[in-house]
């Protein structure tokens, strides 16, 4: 009888187990700082409010800075490494912006709690303070990353491009364990921020074979973006993602792919697509189909992307700044 007990309750340890891994990914934890570090996240939050309150534009940086690290090496910092080569250096990555808040929260962490909260974590709990503050929902973030000790620009090739087609873009995420579900509402984060016209120009002139624009752009839209974005000049001026509503946390994104208003050609072909189109329905709550809350949903998939590759335990480092190696 005892021995029969004693399976029972090793057997519900081991679900439990299973269950937490599954909810909090491999060797992370939501609270993991409680009794090391308890300031920790607040530390994070107040130093992301206040850069953003005095410069709303950090905000869409931090959620994109995580996004660019998650993707190449997983969540483990090294798109914060400074120096000739590293990822930070590479195309892709040369409009991010944020590094100061993060070496802010960095410099006085390492005064309350010396050595112990890593720069991934302070990037992860970063992005979730930014959509906060932008009018999104909080979600819990589990912690416990530890910093990678590669950054290398040669590694950031994955990261998903702006002329990606859907196929390309699914593969890219299913490569990193996330569904289709969790690209187009990862995609969202694109409701807030700007991105510079060199990224979409292509669309706007000569991209079909007799020379027209792509048909997919709205026409009266086409005319706002050739303006904004002038031939043969212009290729750093920066465009709203989310036309109308760019400082707020919303589902406006999603209504500008279905009116023809995406800005990258990755994303307005998310409309394009069947596979992809029935999500952003659903974060619109058309036709009768089973609706979804974007800002619920948006957490849900930062939480798995936030486990991509994570290092814990012994592996990596706790870096003593973030744009170095120890």
């Amino acid at each position: 009888m005892e021995c029969s007990l004693f399976k029972v309750i090793m057997f519900l340890l081991l679900v439990l187990g299973i269950v937490n891994t599954l909810v909090h990914g491999q060797g992370t934890s939501v609270g993991f700082y409680s009794s090391t570090c308890s300031q920790a996240e607040s530390i994070v939050k107040s130093t992301v409010a206040s850069h953003v309150n005095s410069d709303s534009t950090v905000a869409p940086g931090l959620l994109r800075m995580h996004f660019h690290d998650c993707f190449v090496q997983g969540c483990d910092g090294s798109v914060l490494v400074s120096g000739s080569s590293t990822e930070r250096t590479a195309f892709p990555n040369l409009g991010l912006r944020g590094y100061e808040v993060i070496d802010d929260a960095k410099t006085q962490l390492e005064t309350a709690c010396p050595g112990v909260v890593s720069c991934a974590d302070i990037l992860a709990l970063a992005a979730r303070d930014s959509v906060v503050l932008s009018g999104g929902l909080s979600w819990q973030v589990p912690t416990g990353r530890r910093d990678g000790r590669v950054s290398q620009a040669s590694d950031v090739n994955n990261l998903p491009a702006p002329t990606d087609s859907v196929d390309v873009q699914k593969q890219k995420f299913a490569a990193k364990g996330l569904n289709t579900q969790d690209l187009v509402t990862l995609v969202g984060g694109h409701t807030i921020g700007t991105t510079a016209c060199q990224f979409f120009s292509n669309r706007l002139r000569n991209f079909t074979t007799n020379g027209a624009a792509d048909p997919s752009i709205d026409p009266s839209f086409l005319s706002q973006l050739q303006t904004l974005c002038p031939q043969n000049s212009g290729a750093t001026n920066r465009v709203a993602l989310d036309n109308g509503s760019q400082n707020k946390f919303d589902n406006s994104y999603y209504a500008n792919l279905r009116n023809g208003h995406g800005i990258l050609q990755s994303d307005q072909a998310l409309w394009n697509d069947d596979s992809t189109k029935t999500f952003v329905q659903r974060y619109l709550g058309l036709r009768g189909l089973l609706g979804l809350t974007f800002n619920v949903e948006f957490g849900r998939s930062m939480v798995k992307m936030g486990n991509i590759g994570v290092k814990t335990g012994t592996e990596g480092e706790i870096r003593k700044k973030c744009s170095a190696f120890n």
